[in-house]
């Protein structure tokens, strides 16, 4: 998919383009030998598997907390129970095991450190499950010719996720960081919902179209209809979790949504590589359980863009103008702005608090400040972008 704007053309050259949406593979190998114009922007920050790598998002996230508890108290270690008890293998394998017969019984969850869209991911009880996966990972490397072995995190399984129609799914956040120092952060009010395709049962952990939501897994289930899918828009998730809880509820689960996108950015500031030429389009994906607290599972450094029909292509094709008029390349912004299109700033260096005039999804006579933070509200991009050009060309010309 290409987005598209008035004046926008694609390019094959190397050097003649103004924004490029390249591969985090190309980026790693060309991007330190490159030359860039002052104007020109690149997808990915050159380290970003720090936040996206399964084993190093955990243990960056480990990190921050043990620092905001030793420097703020434990209560605000609090804020930071939004991942679940995590292990890297092989490195951590001991400190699992012995974490395991504490809790006999439970399910755990294994997961390849680098790979995606459901690849390479099963569930267990019993330790015995493993022996096969773990058989020869700690003799000595006296082999040259033997490969290290593959870096997996287990992960206690959230046993009871949060159901619509007896069916488990989680939730694809889209997340635009345009710079780390200072950080600001952009929200995409659209997403979708990922539904499994086969009711959830904790009887049969080996079927992965009851445990994994994966559109890559799904879409091979055998009574996978490809015209309905299994989704649901951001919107039609939120009506639904407000007709049943109240609003009141909702708002305060995606405000859990808020605080796992800025303390996972927080966990890494420090150590990616910032870069004025750089940005980054995350893809978080949130579980909700049934008490409806957010449970972060993954963050995607190239979120699909492959659309599965009218209404994902519309999103995403959205979503990528939007990106671009974030960016702002041919300048036609103030650099104030709030919201711009379906993107709202939800953090610039601190906290970015709405506009009255922008109250959306909360009950009526709110008049408290509230975040900026509209995920899963009404997303009018094309009506907003054309008022929001329109008087920042005013603010220009006086």
């Amino acid at each position: 998919m290409t987005p598209v704007l008035a004046g926008y053309t694609c390019t094959c050259s190397d050097g003649d383009w103004d924004f490029y949406w390249c591969d985090r593979e190309w980026l790693a190998q060309n991007y330190d030998t490159m030359f860039l114009y002052e104007h020109q922007k690149i997808l990915h920050f050159r380290n970003h598997y720090e936040l996206t790598r399964k084993n190093l998002m955990v243990k960056n996230l480990k990190r921050l907390k043990k620092q905001t508890e030793r420097e703020l108290g434990k209560a605000e270690g609090q804020s930071f129970e939004f991942f679940p008890t995590t292990y890297e293998l092989p490195s951590e394998y001991h400190i699992f095991v012995e974490e395991f017969k504490k809790n006999p019984g439970i399910i755990w969850i294994m997961k390849p450190a680098a790979r995606a869209q459901g690849r390479g991911i099963f569930l267990f009880r019993r330790l015995k499950d493993i022996t096969d996966w773990k058989k020869g990972e700690y003799q000595p490397l006296s082999d040259p010719n033997r490969e290290v072995p593959e870096t997996y995190v287990v992960q206690r399984y959230i046993e009871n996720p949060y159901l619509i129609g007896g069916r488990k799914f989680d939730v694809r956040v889209y997340v635009l960081v345009v710079s780390y120092n200072p950080l600001r952060v952009w929200l995409y009010r659209s997403g979708f919902a990922r539904f499994s395709n086969t009711r959830f049962s904790l009887d049969s952990i080996e079927d992965t179209y009851v445990h994994l939501t994966n559109v890559a897994i799904q879409k091979n289930a055998p009574d996978y209809d490809p015209d309905k899918g299994c989704k649901w828009s951001t919107q039609q998730l939120r009506k639904y979790l407000c007709a049943k809880h109240g609003v009141e509820a909702v708002k305060n689960a995606f405000k859990g949504i808020d605080n796992i996108i800025i303390k996972s950015l927080q966990s890494v500031q420090k150590i990616i590589i910032n870069d004025k030429h750089c940005f980054e389009m995350y893809g978080y994906d949130v579980l909700f359980d049934s008490d409806l607290k957010p449970w972060l599972i993954e963050i995607n450094a190239s979120p699909s863009l492959t659309a599965s029909g009218k209404e994902d292509y519309d999103l995403k094709f959205g979503l990528l103008n939007d990106v671009l008029n974030v960016l702002d390349l041919e300048n036609r912004l103030t650099g104030k702005e709030k919201r711009i299109g379906g993107w709202d700033l939800l953090w610039e260096d601190g906290p970015i608090l709405a506009d009255d005039g922008n109250m959306e999804c909360t009950p009526n006579g709110t008049t408290a400040s509230i975040p900026n933070s509209f995920l899963g509200c009404h997303n009018d991009r094309k009506r907003q972008l054309r008022e929001l050009f329109t008087a920042a060309q005013s603010i220009k010309k006086s």
